[in-house]
């Protein structure tokens, strides 16, 4: 079985794509969901993520996104610590959910591929690019974020052009191409490889 990444930086389409995939047949391991899972799940990792950021990092025994971002988008070593708590479960959870599939292959899809162990073990990796312009509106409509906070927020993940230069396929999702016919021969070429 091909063990595919998918990555991009926010906005980029990554979740368009992977329903695509999915809509194909391929099971997606969604990497950002399982994190956020694990922060409000697992016992000794909510007390890890309480010793680091305080009692208000959680609310109502939920994760307090908010609060935890206005830190970490601010603060890179805050944010280094919270990912070497999270990532090391996240990527064992991804590494159960993948032995246990069963089709020609799969995608596990990372914003922080490169930026994290996560790329660690997969056979290719694809990635989508969409100008910081188009990603940054679409995340500021989405999100309904300043385009301060969004900035903030990109600046923390690895540049685009060297995102994208360190994938073996790059989906242009850059609304002057139609995204379906890329992931379409993406598709057949993994099912070929397979």
């Amino acid at each position: 079985m091909l063990k595919i990444g998918l990555t991009g930086g926010m906005g980029s389409g990554k979740t368009t794509v992977s329903k695509i995939f999915s809509a194909l047949g391929i099971p997606v391991f969604y990497a950002d969901d399982v994190a956020k899972t694990v922060m409000s799940e697992d016992a000794d990792l909510k007390q890890n993520i309480i010793q680091l950021f305080g009692e208000d990092a959680y609310s109502n025994n939920s994760l307090n996104r908010k609060y935890i971002a206005g830190i970490v988008f601010n603060d890179k070593y805050k944010l280094e610590q919270l990912n070497a708590l999270v990532h090391p479960l996240t990527i064992a959870a991804a590494d159960k959910w993948m032995q246990a599939q069963t089709t020609p292959y799969i995608l596990k899809e990372a914003a922080l591929m490169f930026e994290s162990p996560a790329a660690a073990n997969l056979d290719y990796i694809i990635g989508v690019y969409a100008p910081q312009h188009l990603r940054l509106h679409r995340v500021m409509q989405r999100d309904g974020a300043s385009r301060e906070e969004v900035l903030a927020r990109m600046n923390n993940q690895l540049d685009e052009t060297i995102k994208m230069k360190l994938c073996d396929f790059v989906i242009l999702n850059d609304e002057q191409q139609a995204v379906l016919p890329q992931v379409l021969a993406l598709h057949k070429k993994f099912l070929d490889l397979a």
